[in-house]
């Protein structure tokens, strides 16, 4: 493959700002795409070039392709970073650009067709040797089927779509009684979101960490991990906090998780940056989740920990180089948590309260890292994410990162007309008696927002 000389950024938000300064720093121009309510927004100022292409809705600008192809034809791009959410897992996008000649930075079209079936997904792993919950292999037809297996399994199960993502497309059934109304509606809110209704079911785990790998593969075979990351603290699927390394893990059970996801990454022939995520019980047993095929957001907790620049080997490996760092480089030092500020409020369980920010005032200091793409007088779209900031800190230690977080989301100030922010919520997180003791799941926030609803 040839040199990346000009990037297309086919996304939005603070993920597009990230990409735009990495390329800056390996001296590759960089091409901002923007609908029309973001058209005064920071990677627009900060790319090369800028290009509208759309309205609001991201069916109709960052999610069409045929205006991001024309956008990368019209400005001489050579390739096309997908970023997360919108395209980035989109087989068909990935084709496209191959197809018209530009170099798609992230995971091939076949891989990505295959794990972006969470059910095929299930299957090639299983023959890999990583070990699944209890559940279907294959989608189930009918809601009677699909309970009749959930009867054996034993309750509660989790009734997942084969194409979801993001914390969407899934539902927790507890009660027999519940499953078929339950399958129906997640049916159909697949078919909404996703324009695929298939479905599967697997074991739920009410106490449960969860723990992902970051993994690096190149074309020419050399696949690494750098090391897990917690990321049990959720909030309806989606993560609130994540940590790097995973505390409270033994070094043994780390390396085994980490060998099954090279192992299953090899298995598919995986390529570019990407995530794979497990269920840890309480016995300390693990599961293979699923794979996402695109760099997670959470991902600056890894290059805090390991001094690895993510998009960096990203553009590396898309332009057909070999990884610049070995497994041995990749080791974490000190501890890296990461908060995400979103614009929801935690009183009304977590529902979006979108608005014109007034005051936007975030941390800084040693060791403390800001990604956003929001300042004063921005209007937060109601079409995209919630997502305004995200706060990362470094510390050698856990309890002196987290004090370093505590002090971090104290300076932070954002105010707004009907805006609601995440942050005081993620105080009261990180002082969490669980939390401190590394002893949280992905059920702690569950339980504190029922406490929320108790004491008002």
């Amino acid at each position: 493959m040839s040199e990346i000389r000009k990037v297309l950024i086919a996304n939005r938000g603070e993920i597009a700002v990230r990409v735009i300064r990495t390329c800056a720093e390996l001296g590759i121009a960089t091409v901002a795409v923007y609908s029309e309510p973001d058209a005064d927004s920071a990677w627009v100022r900060l790319a090369d070039h800028a290009v509208r292409i759309g309205p609001g809705p991201a069916k109709r600008s960052y999610s069409y392709i045929p205006a991001i192809i024309e956008a990368a034809r019209a400005t001489g791009a050579d390739a096309i970073h997908p970023g997360y959410g919108f395209l980035s897992e989109d087989p068909d996008f990935a084709e496209v650009c191959e197809a018209e000649g530009f170099v798609f930075v992230g995971t091939p079209a076949a891989v990505l067709a295959e794990l972006g079936d969470k059910s095929t997904a299930r299957a090639l792993m299983s023959a890999a040797g990583l070990p699944l919950l209890p559940g279907s292999r294959d989608t189930l037809d009918t809601a009677e089927e699909a309970q009749t297996l959930a009867d054996g399994i034993g309750y509660p199960v989790i009734i997942k779509a084969v194409a979801g993502g993001g914390g969407r497309g899934m539902r927790v059934v507890r009660d027999p009684a519940d499953f078929a109304a339950d399958w129906q509606e997640t049916r159909a809110n697949a078919t909404a979101v996703f324009g695929d209704g298939r479905l599967y079911v697997e074991r739920y785990l009410d106490s449960a960490r969860h723990i992902e790998v970051q993994i690096l593969a190149d074309v020419h075979g050399t696949v690494i991990h750098l090391g897990a990351r917690d990321c049990s603290l959720q909030r309806r699927h989606q993560k609130l906090v994540e940590e790097s390394p995973a505390p409270g893990l033994p070094d043994e059970l780390v390396a085994r998780i980490g060998a099954a996801a090279v192992r299953g990454a090899e298995a598919v022939g995986y390529v570019g940056a990407g995530t794979f995520e497990f269920l840890l019980d309480p016995e300390g047993r693990f599961y293979f989740m699923e794979v996402n095929c695109r760099l997670q957001v959470e991902h600056p907790v890894t290059e805090m920990v390991t001094g690895i620049d993510l998009v960096a080997e990203q553009l590396r490996i898309a332009s057909g180089q070999p990884l610049s760092i070995s497994p041995e480089a990749a080791t974490p030092r000190g501890v890296a948590i990461e908060c995400r500020i979103n614009a929801e409020d935690p009183n009304r369980e977590f529902a979006p309260a979108p608005g014109t920010l007034t005051e936007c005032v975030l941390p800084a200091g040693p060791f403390v890292r800001v990604d956003t793409h929001v300042a004063p007088g921005y209007s937060i779209p109601p079409h995209y994410d919630s997502l305004l900031a995200k706060v990362i800190v470094w510390a050698p230690d856990r309890n002196t990162a987290i004090a370093r977080m505590r002090r971090a989301l104290s300076a932070t100030c954002i105010r707004g007309t009907g805006i609601a922010t995440t942050t005081d919520f993620l105080h009261d997180i990180l002082d969490h008696p669980r939390f401190r003791a590394a002893n949280h799941d992905t059920a702690l926030i569950g339980t504190l927002t029922t406490q929320i609803r108790a004491a008002s």
